[in-house]
């Protein structure tokens, strides 16, 4: 992402899988089609959490010398030392911290419903939404969350958003508390007041067990008639928030991600 005149990059995972093991929570066939190498120089690294799927250890490994800083969640920033970060590149945050980076830039560390851990180790380290806010933007990201009344308030706080960066994928009913339905990302859309929607977390791994494309089926059908207008780029393309006229296909309907495993 570049706002503000920063470039940023969000929960990177090039890696084929998201588990510590090789074998376990495959990518889709024909979703890594970048590598760290690719990347530009990173002002700012942002982590929502510290699950596989969102802090994967060779990626951020192999990005180190090109991260300007790391700003994630208390006790997320003990991953990077140990896998060698200067801890004077790390910034750890509380919920409802404001960091103020650059004259024209600021980053809000905000709630979300969810967990946290790797291995055997759970709910030691904090799990974080984004507002991003410059002199002409603001952008929401919601990590990974369950839906609350946290998408109101902070609605209600920054008087909406000019895009809402949503986790739409990868839920089940049994997951209520931590996932969103589609149905609670349109909701949290509508909460936010955001101006555009960009669903995330339904293009990677398979690890639950509705069809891949179920998630952009249901939050297009729901879309409609919406105050938000609903972006859907494929992997790669780019997307222009100064561009009221842009539009993208319906992609998923014309093409097939295969996954390696399905979830029980």
């Amino acid at each position: 992402m570049w706002i503000g005149g920063k470039t940023l990059l969000i929960d990177p995972v090039f890696s084929d899988n998201a588990a510590p093991f090789s074998f376990s929570n495959r990518a889709f066939a024909g979703s890594n089609i970048y590598t760290a190498e690719n990347m530009p120089p990173i002002d700012y690294l942002l982590i929502s959490h510290d699950h596989w799927d969102h802090l994967d250890y060779p990626s951020v490994t192999a990005l180190a010398d090109k991260i300007g800083a790391v700003i994630c969640g208390l006790g997320v920033g003990a991953h990077f030392e140990h896998w060698g970060y200067a801890k004077k590149k790390i910034r750890e945050a509380d919920w409802y911290t404001t960091l103020r980076l650059d004259d024209n830039f600021t980053l809000h560390i905000l709630p979300a419903r969810h967990f946290s851990g790797r291995t055997l180790t759970r709910n030691k380290t904090l799990w974080v939404s984004f507002a991003l806010e410059t002199s002409s933007r603001r952008i929401f990201f919601s990590g990974d969350s369950g839906y609350s009344p946290h998408f109101q308030e902070i609605g209600q706080r920054f008087s909406g958003f000019d895009l809402a960066i949503l986790e739409n994928g990868q839920y089940n009913k049994r997951w209520a508390h931590i996932h969103m339905q589609p149905e609670e990302t349109a909701q949290a859309a509508d909460d936010l007041q955001a101006k555009t929607v960009l669903p995330a977390h339904n293009g990677k791994f398979s690890i639950s067990s509705h069809a891949w494309d179920e998630p952009l089926k249901r939050l297009f059908a729901l879309s409609t008639g919406k105050s938000w207008r609903l972006l859907t780029p494929k992997i790669g393309e780019p997307m222009y928030l100064d561009d009221a006229q842009q539009t993208f296909s319906r992609w998923w309907e014309k093409e097939i991600f295969t996954a390696p495993r399905t979830a029980p």
